[in-house]
């Protein structure tokens, strides 16, 4: 809202008096008549601009003054004229008194009236802003019921997207639960299976021990017997190189008659030889695998030393050629 305009004191002046002369009073104007011919609101409109409060003001310090001077001008009749100026002089002063309050009471309710309508000014302006406020928030409540209604349709459509999404969680869950039976079922089948797969597999196990303990057993009857027969085969080979022993003094003593036992001599080599064929094919008959090297090599031995021995008594026979028989 804007402000009045201001005015000077002297174009107050001027205008108060032109319309009290305009009045046409012969006798000075009371205060009565004073607010009679001049109010706020006339001179205002006389001026055409001013501050009614400054104006107020203005209009009762002038008619402070018209009225004292009116006064000082009334004529007493049928009075002394000693009386007369004693009896004005006491009125100016009482007049005077009283001008003075109602002129500090003027001034009073002038200063409230200013204060008043500065606060309505004050008021004005703040009901102003008051108003652009509300119609600031009438356009804010505006789009906010936009907004509100936007939203409402929003929040139906996520309820209903919130029940197809309820609907589909309940059938999730229902697919859950058979899933968690079928599962359950499916566990317990394992466990089962798995049970009766470690109880045959205990049962095999115990199976197998058993069946171990049973080869182990008869490999070890089988290994005591291979020894047992290993011993007889190699008793039976001492035996026989004791036997031989004896036939090679025996024919150590009778190398002289040699030539007379060729034949025997020949006889007995075939039966020696035969002997250990017999012997050998014995051996591999009885003697276990691990042992059918070692028994190899005590035959090779034996038939190189029996050889190394036939040998010597070959190259012994006196008057012989070495490649005779003796």
């Amino acid at each position: 809202m804007p402000r009045p305009v201001a005015v000077t004191a002297e174009q107050i002046r001027s205008a108060v008096l032109a319309m009290l002369a305009e009045a046409g009073d012969a006798a000075p104007a009371t205060g009565a008549r004073f607010r009679q011919i001049v109010s706020v609101r006339k001179l205002r409109a006389r001026l055409g601009v001013g501050d009614p409060a400054t104006l107020a003001r203005a209009l009762n310090t002038i008619e402070a003054e018209v009225v004292r001077a009116g006064l000082a001008e009334i004529a007493i009749p049928d009075i002394p004229p000693d009386v007369a100026d004693l009896m004005r002089t006491l009125w100016q002063a009482a007049v005077a008194v009283q001008i003075d309050d109602v002129a500090r009471l003027k001034q009073s309710a002038d200063d409230s009236v200013a204060a008043a309508e500065a606060a309505r000014t004050d008021a004005e302006l703040r009901v102003e802003l008051l108003r652009q406020e509300v119609q600031d928030l009438r356009t804010a409540l505006t789009a906010r019921d936009a907004e509100l209604a936007d939203l409402r349709a929003q929040h139906g459509v996520l309820q209903d997207r919130c029940a197809s999404l309820d609907a589909q969680a309940h059938e999730c869950q229902a697919a859950l639960s058979a899933l968690a039976a079928e599962q359950v079922d499916r566990d317990r089948a394992h466990t089962a299976a798995l049970e009766a797969a470690q109880h045959r597999y205990e049962a095999l196990s115990k199976q197998l021990l058993q069946e171990t303990a049973h080869q182990r057993e008869a490999l070890k009857k089988e290994h005591a017997q291979a020894a047992s027969q290993l011993k007889f085969a190699e008793r039976r080979i001492a035996a026989l190189e004791g036997e031989r022993d004896r036939l090679d003094s025996e024919l150590a003593h009778e190398r002289e008659a040699r030539q007379h036992a060729v034949g025997e001599a020949l006889a007995l080599k075939a039966v020696n030889a035969q002997q250990h064929a017999q012997l050998s094919d014995l051996l591999r008959d009885i003697a276990p695998k691990p042992t059918r090297t070692a028994t190899h090599a005590g035959l090779a031995t034996a038939k190189r030393a029996t050889g190394g021995a036939t040998t010597k008594r070959k190259g012994k026979c006196p008057g012989r050629p070495p490649a005779s028989v003796c």
